[in-house]
């Protein structure tokens, strides 16, 4: 039976884990994702800085003084993708390279190297993995992150895959990204960022780079990239972006992984709604309110989108 599993496609296994299981979503439409562009079309995140845009979030962001306080000491940092018009997307950020702790928001990277190591053939998919992928995301297991980092090779086999010149979510030029050094466990071997010493961090630009290259389907394929959407979809955990959102844009589709320790708050969330409400946000906060300025953030950065601040 594995000999079939192993040659069908990642997200038909999923399907059939999901439907041996009982566990399949009776009333799920279809995720919109990921989205289908010609190489020519898809350019670098770096490359999609919009003047009008950056200005808009910038002015925004500094209308509120204890925000404004927390960017100049380096303690917040926000990143916005527009893809109202995923063929010409839009990137804002403040603080953009600023590596920070970032808590359980870097599980996105055990996901990435999962799913990479599925595609090798390093690990073999099972029931179990699934499950584990699914609560590591979904609720934020720690236990369940940790099994997961502990079958792919640990951070060896993590950091390889982030610096991967296909991905770069890692990239000591540019601030650092997405980093995952030790196990979501209290002993295990632990292994710094280069550029911070956090076992656990991120730059809002690379959390951006992230999501931005899984809705054009290029984290490792297409059918990979829409295995780890449906992961991200509909988070059982309804705080921060989600809370706002819950009531901003109830019908929007949410992709999201967050993160929370002591005074550090991080999330990251895709938007797929009607219209404009197409957009990534990714927030990285350390100060003992970050839960209510991640609330905050998302009608301000909504009313940037929009237009209400100058943009377009």
């Amino acid at each position: 039976m594995w000999s079939i599993l192993r040659k069908t496609p990642t997200s038909v296994v999923f399907l059939m884990f999901l439907l041996i299981s009982g566990a399949a979503p009776k009333t799920r439409t279809p995720d919109p994702l990921p989205i289908t562009l010609s190489d020519a079309q898809v350019k670098p995140l770096r490359k999609l800085v919009d003047k009008s845009l950056q200005n808009a979030l910038e002015q925004a962001l500094d209308r509120n003084p204890h925000w404004r306080k927390l960017i100049n000491r380096k303690k917040m940092a926000v990143g916005v993708v527009d893809l109202t018009r995923p063929e010409a997307a839009r990137f804002a950020r403040v603080n953009g390279n600023q590596m920070m702790y970032a808590a359980s928001l870097p599980k996105l990277a055990i996901l990435l190297a999962a799913q990479q190591a599925l595609k090798d053939g390093k690990i073999e998919d099972s029931p179990q993995l699934r499950e584990n992928m699914q609560q590591m995301i979904a609720r934020s297991s720690n236990a369940a992150a940790t099994a997961v980092y502990s079958e792919v090779g640990g951070a060896p086999y993590v950091e390889s895959v982030l610096r991967n010149k296909k991905y770069e979510l890692y990239d000591p030029n540019y601030g650092g990204g997405l980093w995952v050094g030790k196990p979501y466990a209290k002993g295990g071997k632990r292994y710094p960022d280069p550029v911070m010493g956090t076992s656990h961090g991120a730059t809002v630009t690379q959390v951006c780079r992230f999501y931005y290259l899984l809705a054009l389907g290029r984290l490792i394929d297409p059918a990979h990239s829409a295995d780890m959407l449906a992961i991200l979809r509909d988070p059982d955990l309804h705080h921060k972006f989600v809370n706002s959102l819950d009531s901003l844009a109830p019908d929007a589709t949410v992709y999201r992984k967050s993160g929370t320790w002591r005074n550090w708050h991080s999330d990251s969330v895709m938007v797929w709604g009607p219209h404009w409400r197409r957009y990534i946000l990714v927030a990285l906060v350390e100060d003992g309110s970050g839960e209510q300025i991640c609330r905050d953030l998302v009608p301000v950065v909504e009313s940037v989108l929009q237009g209400r601040f100058g943009g377009p």
